[in-house]
């Protein structure tokens, strides 16, 4: 399950990051607003926690223009030193779900999370479905016809971006950024692990829906006529 963290102060975003690790999550950190933003933009996370007081852009519009994009469902706790009604009444405005004020222990941020996770969920299955493709984001289970594929952490990361964008093209320079963040390793990583993907989603099947867009990117969509 993974989390994004937005915090400017080094020290509080290690404790946090270090402490939700151990609690079984997969962290990311970013220490301004816009790279907080890009990062939201470009995976995909089960929930965010969000200071207020960030350079950049601040937490407020940070959530805001979140809730204006098609990550707009993503759950958002919303951190801060600023305890006033007004303050707090702001961040649920912004489109804040919870709201916990500094100082606070590392166990009540653990606990608020998995209670704004459990709402966002409604009880029910995180299912990413592409024609005969399903991906459990719960489970991390994906079948194709029913049948059971085995992708290792990259190949999920991959199939979940390209999942979540269908029937769009995604750029190559976006699911680089989505595996390895700010510095991707060679030109040839990308093309490797799309391989190994198509191998796992296509090669079984009768019809093909890892597709390459020569220049640009790639798609994960049904052939017109295979329903």
């Amino acid at each position: 399950m993974r989390l994004l963290l937005i915090e400017d102060n080094r020290d509080i975003l290690a404790n946090l990051a270090d402490y939700l690790t151990l609690k079984g999550y997969e962290v990311d950190c970013a220490q301004d607003g816009l790279t907080g933003l890009h990062l939201a933009a470009v995976n995909h996370y089960e929930l965010i926690v969000l200071d207020v007081m960030l350079p950049g852009m601040d937490g407020f519009t940070l959530c805001q223009r979140l809730r204006e994009s098609e990550r707009s469902d993503t759950p958002v706790i919303m951190l801060t030193a600023r305890d006033a009604l007004d303050d707090r009444l702001t961040g649920f405005r912004a489109g804040a779900d919870d709201y916990l004020t500094k100082p606070f222990a590392l166990s009540e941020l653990a606990a608020r999370i998995e209670a704004v996770l459990k709402r966002s969920r409604g009880g029910g299955r995180r299912l990413l479905k592409v024609a005969d493709l399903s991906y459990d984001l719960d489970t991390l289970e994906v079948t194709r016809g029913g049948q059971l594929l085995h992708l290792g952490p990259i190949g999920l990361k991959l199939l979940a971006v390209l999942m979540q964008k269908s029937p769009a093209v995604v750029r190559r320079e976006v699911l680089e950024t989505a595996l390895w963040g700010d510095e991707p390793p060679d030109s040839d990583s990308l093309r490797s692990h799309i391989h190994a993907l198509r191998q796992q989603l296509d090669k079984p099947f009768p019809s093909p829906l890892l597709q390459t867009v020569h220049g640009v990117g790639f798609r994960l969509a049904a052939l017109a006529g295979d329903g």
